[in-house]
């Protein structure tokens, strides 16, 4: 009897099963007019608004601006706008400022419910926290890249139709020709077939450098890495444009959610976009150039470490500077440290961007579900 009493005293919990454990993630995932009503109100803050297109578009507006005019008006003296060059040292300041306007976009996203005391009327209406977190990335997102493709879109499409056409073939040393666009197999069937021509472009020995790459060795990959540097003083193919694009899309998107899930976790707009901005500009040049013993690891967990060794080998000439520039400027392609931490792998860098996009998620899902209302 008196398990009964017992029993009918504590109410019973319903079954976890798998069609409630599915309503309870669908309930968690945000419905599209969630994300479109988040995706209004960041539209709606002009200043914001207006922020995103100065330092978005602004640098290849100006820049290839006024290089269009200057050559149109006095074309003896100032060369095609389109410039290899010009395409590969927009691409650092294009991805360090997409970062921190990505950020500031992702922290007001992050804030602007607690600010405008709207947090406790959403609660109310019953609506996930969760679902209310998760709708603010596409949100968010659906803004910025456009943008980021827009400017991106442009530098590729000045740099194709008003630069100097591609040649067929590279001149190297002493008059040789190769072929452009070579993958690295492809230079070595080269080489095989052409060992005289090979010997004469690429000359072995102590103290041999083409465009500053050491061939002392005489092997295939330092040989291609030459030979690479100097297929960099000609437009990028498509591919290597596409792989560009989808880069600093990346950079954007890591921005946006690190200020998203930090904002989300401070509450203030203004400590995390001062905050991150300080990681992107200060700790993160620092900590790519420094080499701490013992702590190699730990800063080779900074997000943009690993996106700079992420980045695409055509830009690898324009990190390979080595001197000044911002923090996506240290390294080149296929893990080249030119600070003084040594390259990690593939898979470590994918590693490290994941596990910062997963982790602010997370961690901005999980305090906006327990804040107070």
């Amino acid at each position: 009897m008196s398990s009964i009493a017992v029993a009918i005293g504590r109410p019973s919990r319903s079954p976890s099963t798998p069609a409630s454990l599915l309503r309870r993630m669908a309930f968690a995932l945000p419905t599209w007019g969630l994300i479109t009503t988040k995706n209004l109100e960041l539209r709606r803050r002009r200043g914001l608004m207006i922020a995103v297109f100065v330092l978005v578009l602004g640098p290849p507006v100006l820049d290839y601006g006024f290089r269009l005019l200057f050559h149109a008006v006095d074309p003896s003296h100032y060369g095609p706008a389109g410039t290899p060059s010009t395409f590969q040292d927009l691409m650092s300041p294009m991805a360090e400022l997409g970062f921190i306007i990505a950020a500031t976009v992702g922290a007001a996203a992050g804030t602007t419910d607690l600010t405008e005391g709207m947090f406790r009327h959403l609660v109310i209406t019953g609506r996930s926290r969760v679902a209310l977190f998760l709708a603010r990335i596409p949100a968010g997102l659906a803004i910025l890249l456009p943008i980021v493709a827009l400017a991106f879109t442009m530098c590729c499409l000045v740099t194709s139709f008003e630069g100097v056409p591609n040649p067929t073939a590279l001149s190297v040393n002493n008059g040789i020709s190769i072929p452009v666009n070579l993958s690295e197999s492809q230079f070595q069937h080269w080489i095989e077939q052409h060992p005289r021509e090979a010997l004469e472009a690429f000359p072995t020995g102590a103290g041999n450098f083409v465009d500053g790459i050491s061939i002392a060795s005489g092997s295939t990959s330092s040989r291609y890495d030459a030979y690479t540097e100097i297929e960099r003083t000609l437009n990028p193919p498509i591919n290597e444009m596409v792989k560009i694009g989808l880069w600093l899309e990346l950079v954007v998107v890591v921005g946006f959610v690190v200020g998203l899930g930090f904002g989300a976790l401070t509450g203030q707009r203004t400590v995390t976009t001062i905050v991150l901005i300080a990681l992107q500009v200060i700790v993160t040049p620092i900590l790519a150039r420094a080499h701490i013993a013992y702590f190699l690891n730990g800063q080779r967990l900074l997000v943009g470490v690993a996106l700079d060794q992420l980045q695409p080998a055509g830009l690898a000439s324009s990190a390979g500077g080595g001197g000044g520039g911002g923090p996506l400027q240290h390294f080149g392609a296929g893990g080249g440290a030119v600070g003084g931490i040594p390259p990690m792998p593939t898979w470590a860098m994918i590693l490290v961007i994941v596990g910062w996009i997963v982790g602010w998620s997370v961690i901005g899902a999980w305090r906006m579900a327990t804040r107070d209302a």
